[in-house]
């Protein structure tokens, strides 16, 4: 008998699992099987169970990597890691369900190279929604409508290469984007108008994936 290669397994592969602003569900994206997950959260018991529904199936081969909640509104949004494209989704707060609503490119439509979305996040006062682009080696910044909807991005450099991930420091005013293949974490000013524009502040680490701020007043 002749050997036939074995079918394509689309293996589990979450990146993100950040509890909704209502503290009542977790939504995980999982780039492997192009779906979101859905749990319901019992914060007494610390305990995750699925919900109902308990996944909303994306497009086929966007692998949704990581996803950010609006504070006021029914809104989140996923950064497609594959087809770098964010999708704006209505989420219900009852259930957790997710309903996509639009999509948007994180690329400009004159670059042609290879790129993967990866960090999303928005400002504390959900004025504007950023999104790190690997290969583009950028962000791209939205402004957000009043009823949440995302107007076409403009893109800033990162000022290194794959910027695996990014954060806001806790006042959202300044954005620290994580390159990992050039080891350095780059700061860049949040204007008024949602522009990115650098500091000056550069820290050289080894392969840096992820920064997050510690809300304690005094460390140890």
């Amino acid at each position: 008998d002749s050997l036939k290669p074995a079918p394509v397994a689309y293996v589990p592969h979450p990146h993100h699992i950040p509890l909704a602003p209502d503290q009542r569900h977790v939504l995980v994206p999982d780039k492997g099987t192009d779906r979101i997950h859905h749990f319901t959260y019992d914060t007494a018991a610390g305990r995750l169970t699925p919900a109902t529904p308990a996944t909303t199936t994306v497009r086929s081969g966007a692998g949704p990597r990581h996803i950010a909640y609006h504070p006021h509104l029914p809104r989140a949004y996923v950064a497609d890691e594959l087809n770098s494209q964010v999708t704006t989704y209505t989420y219900d707060r009852t259930t957790g369900a997710l309903t996509p609503r639009a999509w948007l490119p994180t690329l400009p439509s004159t670059y042609t190279g290879d790129n993967t979305a990866a960090g999303i996040q928005l400002t504390p006062d959900a004025r504007f929604l950023f999104v790190s682009n690997r290969g583009h080696d950028s962000v791209a910044a939205y402004r957000v409508r009043d009823d949440g909807t995302l107007h076409t991005p403009r893109w800033t450099p990162t000022g290194g290469r794959q910027p695996r991930f990014f954060t806001l420091d806790p006042a959202g005013d300044t954005l620290y984007a994580a390159n990992q293949a050039s080891d350095t974490i780059v700061a860049f000013h949040i204007t008024p108008e949602g522009r990115l524009e650098p500091v000056g502040r550069t820290v050289s680490t080894g392969s840096p994936v992820c920064v997050v701020f510690s809300t304690r007043s005094r460390l140890p």
